[in-house]
């Protein structure tokens, strides 16, 4: 049985992501390192977006590659950031991942935060 797979639920791990995760694995010198992406309760709309570097990985988790790295979400998070695109910036306000959520109906002024 094949598997098909439905590209528009799934989430975009861009390239300046992954090359980003990928300097910060080297510099920690641990090459088993994954971003975490994940969603929790809070913030000032409602849900808030949180990123960690994890060694494990659940057998439910979310998967996805880029440039030799892994970025890796649990099952209740990733039906809240279905179709999102995982992005690395750098500029005025600092360097930091973000995430262009196309679920969330309204967002916080700082991006951080979400409702649905």
């Amino acid at each position: 049985m094949t598997e098909s797979v439905n590209y528009e639920t799934t989430m975009v791990f861009t390239d300046a992501a992954a090359n980003k995760v990928k300097s910060l694995i080297e510099e920690e010198q641990n090459d088993s390192l994954k971003l975490r992406v994940y969603i929790t309760g809070g913030g000032c709309a409602g849900f808030s977006y949180g990123f960690t570097f994890d060694e494990a990985v659940a057998e439910d988790d979310t998967q996805i590659q880029n440039h030799g790295v892994t970025m890796v979400v649990d099952p209740m998070s990733f039906q809240y950031l279905q179709g999102s695109e995982v992005d690395y910036s750098e500029g005025l306000h600092g360097s930091q991942f973000t995430v262009k959520n196309p679920n969330a109906t309204t967002t916080c002024g700082c991006g951080s935060s979400f409702s649905i």
